[in-house]
């Protein structure tokens, strides 16, 4: 794909792509969205495909990020605070916590309410208000077996959560009324948690979807279609859809019938910027409704943003030089147009994941290994414009346990031919059939150039040790089904931090966690997991961060995955994008957002065009 070098170009480019837009907004100079209202505040973004709606099985960001626009968890982050750390939410006030660490007791906010929808029969449509046993419902519904959620770790913790889990496999309905010690409601507005051992990643854990209460009569109502009808107390809900192409989302009226009053966060971080201030004490949400294209082209996505017809977009690296110049600052024609650059290092990790369930990679670590000297990191980083590092363990900077050190497997291609020969491979030759050795490498960007071409390249790497790796792209959804089922050999994922402590990474090793857990590569180490299940129960502390830096010294010896990159996180958005703070967790964070209709009107009339 040729590089989009100039604006020209780009603009040149737009006019071809004029039927993708009309279906959108129109290139029309200030044209509404079909349907938008004067002084209405709409946001317009990209999202990838969103697999679920429901809480229980939202595996994946898109998912996530949807889900937390109409539920919401008895916790969130502090918007604008750093460090990170979580506030009250559904929750009327942080927790009482007993002296063992043990027992959580919290009290709900009253008057909160579910949205209106006709699964409440008995109200006449009308959403009736949460209690704590809905609380309980979505808990369960995580850890039974017949949901098939991917968050049962999550909850494992729980006195009497594994005990009742096991109950829930067979062909009987699950018995969701059958009392579980570890979980009470004395009353309408206590939940109260009880936990096995000391568990101090749960306050971060019930900021994540899989904690998010749960109106029992939504699931009776809608039963299997219950993934399609979310049914929250959130700030927006689903007004409409259509799958693989356009979502779109509306301020709940049930906050402003209720009475119910959410305010924008005081800033307490003196590095935020008094536009980031300006709002506090502002009721939210700002935004009237949010419409989101299902766009898995980039450099769709990238002409869509040029033309204003979408909020912000981050940058493929086939349009890096048409953002930077030669110093690596913002091309001087975006800054004009009041574009904006948002730069931050990610908690994530991009890796090759190996199956230990497969007899010929997870059997063989001089395999593993080998791969991972073959594996051209400066190649890559070149490829993706030098915006990457490549991880030299498990664990990104940022979280304890990170410990700065020489790359294990740097590219050495005379090592990774040694160790190739001493799996039993020598020049890559299959000793059973004579052939070379070819493995299978499952992806789930189907739709993405960008991601075909970087998965080309890595087979490429492979290649020169004599490895033939066949690539097959499947959508997201068929391609987590693949991960869930074991259906994999080898397979290109990242991971996105659930919550900033490096036991949300090391818990991808866990050997209870295989798959359909998130353990994909389904590893299993004995003295790992003793290790964890040690650590896991500590408090932040220097024998937790050693524990921490053994785990992952296994980690890289085992060699389950082959490190590929950390990014570093580039966002272009446009000027009428207001009270924009990057976030590693950013679930729910949109209801802080406003957009400058005016402004946006006046950007089009003047720039959407040549």
């Amino acid at each position: 794909m040729a590089n989009l070098v100039s604006w020209r170009l780009i603009f040149s480019l737009c006019a071809l792509c004029g039927s993708i837009f009309s279906l959108l907004t129109g290139c029309g100079r200030g044209r509404l969205d079909a349907g938008e209202q004067p002084g209405e505040m709409v946001m317009y973004s990209e999202t990838s495909r969103i697999r679920s709606m429901d809480p229980a099985l939202t595996t994946d960001v898109s998912s996530a990020l949807a889900v937390a626009k109409i539920y919401e968890t008895l916790l969130q982050y502090a918007y604008l605070d750093r460090p990170y750390h979580v506030e009250p939410l559904l929750a009327a006030a942080m927790p009482e916590v007993s002296a063992d660490g043990l027992t959580y007791t919290f009290k709900l906010r009253h008057e909160i309410y579910f949205q209106d929808d006709p699964c409440f029969r008995a109200t006449g449509g009308k959403g009736r208000e949460l209690v704590a046993t809905d609380f309980i419902y979505g808990l369960l519904r995580v850890m039974d077996i017949k949901v098939a959620s991917a968050g049962a770790w999550a909850f494992a913790q729980i006195v009497g959560m594994e005990e009742w889990r096991a109950t829930t496999g067979g062909e009987q309905p699950t018995r969701y009324d059958q009392p579980i010690a570890g979980l009470q409601a004395p009353d309408r507005y206590t939940l109260r948690i009880r936990l096995k051992q000391p568990q101090p990643q749960l306050l971060w854990i019930l900021t994540m979807a899989y904690a998010a209460p749960v109106a029992r009569e939504a699931v009776a109502f809608y039963g299997k279609e219950f993934v399609n009808h979310p049914i929250g107390t959130g700030p927006f809900i689903l007004k409409s859809y259509r799958p693989n192409y356009r979502y779109e989302f509306a301020r709940n009226p049930k906050w402003r019938a209720t009475g119910r009053v959410d305010r924008y966060p005081t800033s307490t971080d003196p590095r935020d910027p008094p536009e980031l201030r300006a709002a506090a004490g502002q009721p939210v949400p700002f935004l009237d409704r949010i419409v989101q294209y299902v766009v898995d082209d980039s450099t769709t996505a990238w002409l869509m943003f040029l033309t204003g017809q979408l909020e912000y977009s981050p940058i493929a690296r086939d349009n890096w030089d048409a953002v930077f110049n030669q110093s690596r600052e913002l091309n001087a024609d975006l800054v004009r147009k009041g574009i904006r650059l948002t730069a931050a290092p990610t908690m994530q990790i991009y890796y090759v994941g190996f199956n230990f369930d497969d007899p010929v990679v997870g059997k063989n670590k001089k395999l593993r290994q080998a791969m991972s000297c073959a594996f051209n990191e400066a190649e890559y980083n070149k490829f993706f414009n030098n915006r990457i590092t490549r991880p030299t363990g498990p664990l990104p900077p940022g979280v304890a346990g990170y410990v700065e050190q020489p790359q294990p497997y740097p590219f050495d291609l005379a090592r990774a031919k040694k160790l190739l020969a001493e799996a039993g491979y020598p020049e890559g030759i299959d000793p059973q059939t004579g052939r070379r050795l070819q493995l299978q490498l499952e992806a789930g960007s189907a739709d993405s150039s960008e991601a075909r071409q970087a998965m080309e390249l890595f087979c490429s790497f492979m290649d020169k040790i004599g490895i033939v790796v066949k690539p097959n792209f499947n959508n997201w959804p068929t391609f987590l089904e693949k991960l869930e089922r074991r259906q994999v050999q080898i397979y290109s994922l990242a991971w996105m931090a659930d919550y900033p402590d490096a036991e949300n990474f090391l818990q991808l090793f866990y050997g209870p966690n295989s798959s359909p857990s998130p353990n994909h590569c389904n590893y299993v180490n004995p003295i790992f997991d003793h290790l964890y299940e040690q650590a896991r129960v500590m408090q932040d502390s220097p024998a937790r961060t050693a524990l921490y830096q053994q785990m992952s010294a296994i980690i890289i010896e085992d060699c389950p995955w082959l490190m590929i990159a950390l990014p570093l996180d580039h966002l272009m958005h446009h000027g009428w994008l207001g009270n924009y703070k990057y976030h590693d967790f950013p679930y729910g964070m949109i209801k802080y957002y406003t957009i400058n209709a005016d402004a946006r009107r006046a950007w089009k009339q003047q720039h959407a065009r040549p």
